[in-house]
């Protein structure tokens, strides 16, 4: 490992109250410093899934929509038990912050965003691997799935959530294995492979960091929203081991749009079979 920047961490959980650890990441997930009362192998899972999670997020940036700057902001998981947040820390490196659920949101923000700026020179680490090209390459073919959009299964639903929202842009019920059950209507299928599978990998991922939000045996993943400067995504679970996935400009009425998600999310069980199948009855 570098430089040990743990002592430079230990100001957002000195200051923010409700603030639980703090992780510094490189982009290939080696830890370069952590807060006290983390044991080496918790810091370690951290940063290999906050590094996962990161490269997995970049490669989704396309469907929050178009834009000359797709820039990945923040990704940040919520849970019933506390608080993920991740943002950047300079080339090749990002910060890792874990809350409780009552945490003042725009006091860690800010704290985070002083901390990287404090940071400086120390973090130079390039990181080993290019994420930003992961969001050119093609949806996997996926055998015996009919096209979405069109001619596939669109879903009255998602067509009504997303259109009762100014800015919002798709949504796609997927199953627990990455396949899509649904869309909105006019998605393509190659989109809707590619969104699928990727979110399905940041769901495993979220699900990984439950500790770091604190340690609870019923802790429950809500959430996990991706903010880039040109839009916004989302993850929610919709029952039956399925998952909603929906995208929206930066400037829609988020928590509008969100409202409506969980909303959606318990009609949306009557698509499903109990195997997570999608229901034609």
């Amino acid at each position: 490992m570098t430089t040990d920047l743990s002592w430079m961490l230990e100001d957002i959980v000195a200051n923010v109250p409700r603030a639980r650890h703090a992780v510094l990441l490189s982009a290939d997930g080696l830890p370069r410093g952590a807060t006290e009362g983390m044991a080496d192998k918790d810091v370690r899972t951290i940063s290999a899934a906050m590094a996962g999670m990161q490269s997995l997020s970049r490669a989704t940036s396309h469907f929050a929509g178009p834009g000359a700057d797709r820039q990945w902001n923040q990704t940040i998981i919520e849970f019933s038990h506390g608080w993920i947040f991740l943002i950047g820390a300079g080339q090749g490196a990002y910060l890792a912050a874990a809350a409780a659920p009552d945490v003042d949101m725009q006091q860690i923000s800010f704290r985070m965003h002083r901390l990287v700026a404090r940071l400086g020179n120390n973090l130079t680490s390039p990181p080993r691997v290019n994420a930003e090209g992961a969001a050119d390459r093609p949806g996997r073919p996926r055998g015996g799935q009919a096209p979405i959009g069109g001619t596939g299964i669109a879903l009255a639903d998602l067509d009504e959530a997303v259109a009762d929202v100014r800015g919002a842009r798709h949504a796609v019920l997927l199953g627990g294995d990455g396949l899509p059950r649904g869309a909105t209507t006019g998605m393509s299928q190659d989109l809707a492979d590619t969104i699928s599978a990727a979110m399905t990998g940041i769901h495993a991922y979220s699900r990984a960091t439950a500790q770091f939000a604190g340690a609870q045996p019923d802790a429950r993943w809500r959430q996990t929203v991706i903010e880039f400067q040109h839009g916004w995504i989302f993850l929610i679970s919709a029952g039956h081991g399925a998952f909603l996935a929906a995208a929206a400009q930066h400037d829609a009425d988020i928590e509008e749009f969100t409202t409506r998600l969980h909303q959606v999310v318990p009609r949306l069980g009557r698509h499903l079979a109990p195997g997570g199948e999608v229901s034609r009855t």
